[in-house]
């Protein structure tokens, strides 16, 4: 038996962006596993888009912002499932969204209606998507989502999306509580450090964070997509399953190393 057992299972997998994002990085590998996916984008554009990455898995679009959106993929969703029975084993929650059009803001200047809609696309959407989605899922699913390394270092660059982070953090533990009452499925985050994405090119400064990154983290290397991708399935497979309302952090030691000489000297200097 293979240890993380995916074979045969059946996994939704939200936000897919490109051959770049984490999401698809999930895919990939699920699929060499033999599991079996049902992939949800954000609307038409991208789903022509990632169409022609994942040519002959199944494609739904769902604005997450939208309770009717939500309830029309869970009827599509719905439809699916009774065509064979077969629950879903697990669902990758990998979607974040920040409105930086007005540039960089000191914190405590947060446009009120962008934190709003940050927190309901970025944390909020995994509470109603379980909620949604829940009857559809097996009674030892495992949900995972997309976090950061660490919510408490300040960085003028991610700005207000840390404490939004942190919400979606504190979500794990009253959504495996929720759903203990009627079922085993567990909800858990991957945090990873800074990558190299498309969606992280948008964030401004963004490069210098990744270009320091590379010279704090011990290996003088920064995390790759796939090392982030590699430790969501693990949270994903039943190989996992004691593992419940925990964040993976995978920054490749960074946060060990902030105190490298090499660091400092520069610093000072």
């Amino acid at each position: 038996m293979s240890f993380l057992q995916l074979a045969g299972k059946r996994f939704l997998i939200f936000g897919v962006a490109n051959k770049k994002s984490v999401a698809a990085a999930v895919a990939r590998i699920l699929l060499d596993e033999g599991a079996e996916l049902f992939l949800v984008v954000r609307d038409e554009t991208v789903r022509q888009r990632v169409a022609k990455l994942f040519p002959e898995q199944p494609l739904f679009c769902c604005d997450v912002e939208s309770d009717g959106e939500i309830a029309r993929l869970r009827a599509e969703l719905d439809e699916a499932v009774k065509k064979d029975g077969r629950l879903f084993d697990g669902l990758l929650h990998s979607i974040a969204f920040a409105d930086f059009s007005e540039g960089l803001k000191p914190f405590h200047e947060t446009p009120k209606k962008a934190f709003f809609q940050a927190m309901d696309i970025s944390c909020f959407s995994l509470v109603s998507l379980s909620r949604a989605l829940e009857p559809l899922l097996s009674r030892t699913a495992s949900v995972v989502t997309v976090s950061i390394s660490t919510t408490r270092m300040a960085s003028e660059n991610y700005g207000y999306m840390a404490p939004i982070k942190a919400a979606l953090d504190s979500s794990l533990a009253f959504l495996t509580k929720s759903f203990s009452e009627f079922s085993e499925i567990r909800f858990n985050a991957v945090a990873p450090g800074l990558l190299k994405t498309s969606a992280s090119a948008g964030i401004p400064g963004y490069l210098d964070s990744y270009l320091f990154a590379e010279q704090t983290i011990p290996r003088r290397r920064a995390v790759e997509t796939a090392e982030a991708a590699s430790a969501a399935v693990f949270l994903l497979s039943p190989a996992s399953s004691g593992v419940v309302a925990q964040k993976i952090v995978v920054d490749a030691g960074m946060e060990i190393n902030f105190f490298n000489k090499e660091t400092i000297k520069k610093a000072v200097n």
